[in-house]
């Protein structure tokens, strides 16, 4: 077996590892609590389609035994007489979470009115990868060019102020920038809306144009925070690169300075660079939490955060096995292209 093809089963490996892991702890974590939820819930739907069948009971007693007795039927009916931890619901639970089949949320619905978590999560899913994958490509543009450019004049001027931003812009979390930059461009100066939630429905024709104006504040915002450490990690790998002897070759064989950092340093560069894209856009995914819930983005990570405070589980486990996903699928690709590049993956 060629040495790629061994890398590339060892990470499918890795994957099934790390999805069944987050898996298997989140619901081990939220098992006990999600049932007791559940049962209050089939408790409060038994007693209200009681209430309106208009059945006469003799007694408090008869009306109690009749309730208990469709309590113990929907009970049973769900599985939830046995332990979460039994082979048989455990075993469901993990098929229902891979097919986001999660059964109804209690507190939030999609723009449709569908209480089910997989209509709610997919309908968030878009407006997340939307504003977080077109930040992380802004993101890479800008911190490509100005890091190549810092880096062909390692020790000047510039690359003292791009160093000092990165930490600079670094030093803050993105919640107290995001915080400022709403004060400032939403109440000082009313340049954008405060809340990034679009008030037109998604049937409105206009609401593709309202959300993309509604993502403005906190994509500039996200790009503000994330361009400068970028910058600065591109320029650390193409100094790297400017000081091999390939590089002297080609300055002595009259190539133009500025084709040698955009062209030849880049392009050598290119398999980590394309890694730490990736990852940013991974871990991008992951701190979406924080930053649509200040901004209200209308995404998985406002839904997760209002989940949080709802005590919602299915939308909780849902929103964590996608998130999950997300990320493992993207550093699985960056390390399929890294292992492709890479000669010494190739001959293992």
């Amino acid at each position: 077996m060629q040495g790629f093809q061994r890398f590339l089963i060892t990470r499918s490996i890795n994957i099934v590892i790390v999805l069944f892991s987050t898996l298997t702890l989140t619901i081990a974590l939220l098992g006990s609590t999600m049932d007791k939820t559940l049962i209050d819930s089939i408790n409060a739907s038994v007693k209200e389609e009681v209430s309106q069948q208009k059945i006469t009971f003799h007694s408090t007693d008869e009306y109690r035994k009749y309730v208990d007795v469709k309590i113990e039927q929907q009970i049973k009916s769900v599985g939830l007489d046995e332990p979460w931890y039994s082979p048989k619901r455990f075993g469901n639970t993990m098929i229902k979470v891979m097919t986001l089949d999660l059964g109804k949320s209690n507190s939030f619905t999609s723009s449709s009115g569908s209480s089910s978590v997989r209509d709610i999560i997919l309908e968030r899913m878009p407006n997340t990868i939307l504003l977080f994958t077109t930040s992380t490509i802004i993101i890479s543009a800008i911190g490509l060019y100005v890091g190549a450019f810092v880096a062909s004049k390692a020790g000047s001027v510039w690359d003292r102020i791009n160093s000092a931003f990165a930490v600079f812009s670094g030093s803050f979390p993105i919640w107290w920038i995001g915080m400022l930059m709403i004060f400032a461009f939403a109440f000082a100066y009313h340049i954008f809306p405060a809340r990034s939630t679009p008030l037109t429905q998604p049937s409105d024709p206009s609401y593709i144009i309202d959300l993309l104006y509604h993502m403005l504040l906190p994509l500039i915002t996200i790009v503000l925070v994330g361009f400068g450490s970028w910058a600065y990690f591109v320029r650390f790998f193409v100094v790297g690169i400017l000081n091999e002897d390939y590089i002297q070759a080609k300055r002595t064989a009259g190539i133009s300075e500025k084709k040698i950092v955009y062209s030849h340093a880049l392009k050598n560069a290119a398999p980590p660079i394309v890694t730490v894209i990736a990852l940013s856009l991974a871990a991008s995914f992951g701190g979406a939490i924080l930053s649509e819930a200040v901004f209200d983005w209308p995404g998985m990570g406002k839904l997760y955060y209002d989940a949080i405070g709802a005590f919602d589980y299915p939308i909780i486990i849902g929103v964590t096995y996608l998130l999950t996903v997300i990320f493992v699928l993207t550093v699985f690709a960056a390390d399929i292209v890294y292992g492709y590049f890479d000669p010494r993956v190739k001959v293992g």
